[in-house]
């Protein structure tokens, strides 16, 4: 059995992080997606543990205390994270894992995971970006300005990341497959090919 690994998506609002993820695992449903822990409370249509793992603050900060949380911000006076047992779970029995998360989460994972595979959603530029965000009709103009400019800040992260697949309008499903092919690629590292030294010696 080969080891899971993990795979960090991350990217600037509108990059398509959660359109780009849902066809991967439309495609490739051997593949897990981690399901983020939240202290604020479910709205109508989500339901715990599909949606989030929906949690009391206490047993957040308790989670945090103890070194339990992957990753982890907070935003309107909640605290949003990935819970780290459900993640090394996985991919203790085999599967790969994508976390779909901020840029800012992305960075404390790969401190913690020294292994974990950083993939960067862009667009293809400015503009499309910015064509995204007043296309969605749910913001005000000074949220969008304040999104385009954090999505220069987080860009600029980008050496920091391990592969970068820009997410072109209309190729929903060519982006997906090529975040799919750098998942086998990583396989083929001899870092996990024990396995096969192992059958010849």
């Amino acid at each position: 059995m080969r080891k899971g690994l993990l795979f960090i998506i991350s990217g600037p609002a509108g990059s398509g992080k959660g359109t780009v993820v849902n066809a991967l695992l439309e495609a490739h449903p051997e593949i897990t997606l981690s399901i983020s822990a939240t202290t604020r409370s479910p709205r109508p249509n989500e339901e715990n543990g599909v949606h989030y793992h929906f949690i009391s603050k206490e047993e957040f900060e308790k989670r945090i205390e103890n070194g339990k949380m992957l990753e982890y911000a907070t935003y309107n006076e909640n605290y949003y994270g990935t819970p780290e047992k459900e993640v090394l779970e996985a991919m203790e029995a085999g599967k790969d894992v994508i976390l779909e998360i901020e840029v800012a989460g992305a960075m404390q994972i790969k401190e913690k995971i020294k292994d974990s595979v950083a993939i960067m959603l862009t667009p293809p530029n400015k503009e499309v970006l910015e064509a995204r965000l007043r296309g969605r009709g749910t913001e005000t103009e000074e949220v969008i300005k304040w999104r385009l400019e954090r999505a220069k800040e987080e860009i600029m992260l980008l050496p920091q990341y391990d592969y970068s697949v820009v997410n072109e309008d209309g190729l929903i499903d060519k982006c997906a497959e090529k975040i799919y092919k750098i998942i086998e690629s990583e396989h083929q590292r001899t870092a996990y090919t024990k396995t096969i030294i192992e059958k010849f010696i």
